[in-house]
Formats: C-alpha cells, structure tokens, sequence
C-alpha cells in the first residue's frame, strides 16, 4: 500500500503526527495499539510489515476472550514512527481527537524462527487474508488471528486464540497509557490547560468542547 495515501491525508504543518522519516531495523517486528478519539472512539492496531505499519481501525477494541471477534477495517499504512505518536490531533485535520498508545511491544508468527521467516509467513497470510500472529505486548499476549470476512477488501476480524493467556474479563477497562500512563482525557486536558496559558500554543495543541464526547465513544469512526 505505501504510504502515498498517509501522506496526502496530512498537514503536517498542523498536525503533530508523525513525518515518514528513518526506517528501523531491530531482531523483532514491532506492533502498537492506539486507543483513538475521533469522531467515535476506537482502536488502531499497527503491525510492522515491510518496513510500515499496517493498520486497522478496531472500533469495539480488542478482547482477550476467544468468543469475541472483533471487525477490523484495514485503513492506510502509517510510518514507523508513527509507533511513539501519543497527542492530540487539531480541529480541521484527519482524525482530529486524542491519541494514546493504549499497548505496544513485538509480535511474530507462531511457526517463525526468526524475524525473517516471521515475516515471510506473515506476508503470505496478509495476501491470503488469514494472518496468524502471537502478541507480546503490555497488556495483550497470545495467539490472535486476523481473517478476512470476504464482504470486502478492507473488512477484517480481529479474535483471540485458545491459550494460556485468553481470559473472560474485559481488558479495554485498563484504559491508560503504556507510555504516559494518562488516559485520552487526561491527554485532552494538558493540551487544554496548554493552549489556555498566555503565548501562542503549539502545534496540535488545540481541544474544542467535543473532545469530551468523543473520549466518551458516541460518534461515528474516523480510522487514523
């Protein structure tokens, strides 16, 4: 997919998300979950893949319970460093709301040797629309797979696996973040109180009346 579309979503001039900059190249692939306040709150889930994050707008969150399956709609590819983007979008760009990265750590296929092999399979399960993959994050670990529902090209569904870390409860009520420990109000906030001190605010340091609502979930996905 690359990231032509990223880009031409984005004023970079506006918004304090991520410019496509430096490619990383570690033993793992890397994955990270953004909790997203848009215009309804949801979760971005971003996996590393040639050399991008493949993204999919989550909107009822992951779950960690094998009876669940979550749709997952695949949205643009984002940077790699997009990983460390945790703020607030401004009013009048795409996605505007809070961000928080709600997990993050790395990930591999469950038959993979190494990060090269891991790849590989992960790829063919992408063309396939059938990917399997073990989570080793903060709050998310396991086996969780990702299969096409064939309605569509970009409709997914996200479940947990049967293993040893599938649980019953609800694991989106750990709603902080793994990096800051604030949640998406408590981000909204600082950049409220930023934005009210005398001086002119950074960028993407703006928060309307709306971001209340939109922390709380009541409106329409925008994926981000």
């Amino acid at each position: 997919m690359g990231l032509k579309e990223y880009k031409s979503k984005r004023k970079f001039g506006e918004t304090p998300e991520a410019k496509p900059g430096l490619r990383h190249k570690s033993s793992q692939l890397i994955f990270v979950i953004h909790k997203h306040a848009a215009l309804a709150l949801h979760y971005d889930l971003r996996l590393e893949l040639e050399g991008v994050l493949k993204s999919w707008a989550v909107p009822k969150g992951p779950s960690l319970d094998p009876s669940f399956k979550r749709l997952a709609i695949m949205v643009e590819d984002h940077p790699l460093n997009y990983k460390d983007f945790e703020g607030v979008i401004p009013e009048g760009n795409y996605g505007a709301g809070s961000v928080i990265i709600w997990d993050s750590g790395f990930y591999h296929h469950p038959s993979a040797r190494d990060r090269k092999e891991s790849e590989e399979l992960l790829l063919d399960g992408l063309r396939k629309g059938n990917i399997k993959l073990v989570l080793n994050g903060e709050k998310l670990q396991g086996e969780f797979a990702l299969v096409k529902t064939g309605k569509d090209e970009k409709s997914w569904l996200l479940f947990k696996k049967k293993d040893r870390y599938a649980i019953t409860g609800d694991i989106l009520k750990e709603n902080r973040s793994v990096v800051s420990n604030k949640t998406l109000e408590e981000v909204s906030n600082a950049i409220f109180r930023s934005k009210n001190r005398p001086g002119t605010p950074a960028r993407g340091q703006s928060r309307s009346r709306s971001d209340a609502r939109k922390a709380s979930g009541k409106q329409q996905v925008t994926p981000g």
